[in-house]
């Protein structure tokens, strides 16, 4: 079985996609990559028969659960898989510090890192959502004690801190399909929800291996744009805390939506 696999979501003509290659590409440590996308079209095939990585094409309308879960079913053969967005870039170390996580805690289930915002070509290294976000995981910072479900469900219970591309899935310790929400912008939130139950340990390096880009054409902006982001997470809320906690955790997680202007 392979150590690790990276599977990039591709979807319609990014700009972006052939830099997120070169980032996967130039990691100290070696991981087999392939790309999954519901959108075939002549810019995906020649960014990735430039690089040499094989495309697999779900049929049907796209969708961003189904995607993402027949992505992971591309890699069946690997230990770990990490779900390559592709308007984002990996830092080179990325690989090797999943590695050395493992390596500590080979009841690791879940590997997420520290991410930083690309806005208009520039990194964002100082902003409040990422302090917020930091301070949202402290319990992770507890690794010894990270495999119980009260540490991991005390990183979610406030917001979801933890950036979706940057996670590293160890798929056969985890139900089948991993995506299985109802929702459409939360469904990364409400499934680590879930995944928190599961026996394995949630490892966070603060170490900043994700960087995401920001821009007018995400599905995150989408979201916001009609409400939906804000139903969700309302939503989600709900099912930790009172009405009148929730009205206030929204009134101040509605603050953070200005930072997705591109």
């Amino acid at each position: 079985m392979k150590f690790h696999t990276f599977v990039i979501c591709a979807y319609g003509e990014s700009p972006y996609l052939e830099s997120c290659v070169r980032s996967l590409k130039g990691q100290t440590v070696v991981s087999e990559i392939l790309c999954a996308t519901s959108t075939p079209n002549a810019h995906i095939g020649a960014v990735m028969e430039k690089y040499g990585i094989p495309v697999r094409v779900r049929e049907g309308k796209s969708d961003i659960q189904e995607d993402w879960n027949f992505a992971l079913a591309q890699a069946a053969d690997a230990e770990y898989v990490t779900l390559a967005h592709q308007d984002d870039l990996y830092g080179r170390h990325y690989v090797e510090e999943l590695f050395e996580a493992y390596t500590r805690y080979p009841d690791m289930t879940l590997f997420t890192t520290d991410a930083v915002h690309i806005r208009h070509g520039r990194l964002e290294r100082y902003s409040v959502k990422r302090t917020v976000k930091k301070l949202l995981r402290l319990p992770l910072r507890l690794k010894p004690w990270a495999d119980r479900e009260a540490v991991k469900m005390g990183a979610l219970r406030f917001g979801n801190p933890i950036m979706c591309p940057s996670c590293a899935y160890r798929v056969h310790y985890l139900p089948d399909p991993i995506f299985h929400s109802e929702y459409r912008y939360a469904l990364d939130w409400d499934c680590l929800v879930d995944l928190a139950k599961w026996p394995g340990r949630f490892v966070c390096t603060e170490k900043p291996l994700l960087l995401y880009r920001v821009h007018n054409g995400s599905e995150t902006k989408a979201c916001i744009r009609d409400n939906r982001r804000e139903t969700e997470e309302r939503r989600m809320f709900a099912r930790f805390w009172p009405a009148w906690m929730v009205r206030a955790w929204m009134k101040y997680y509605k603050k953070a939506y200005a930072e997705y202007d591109a």
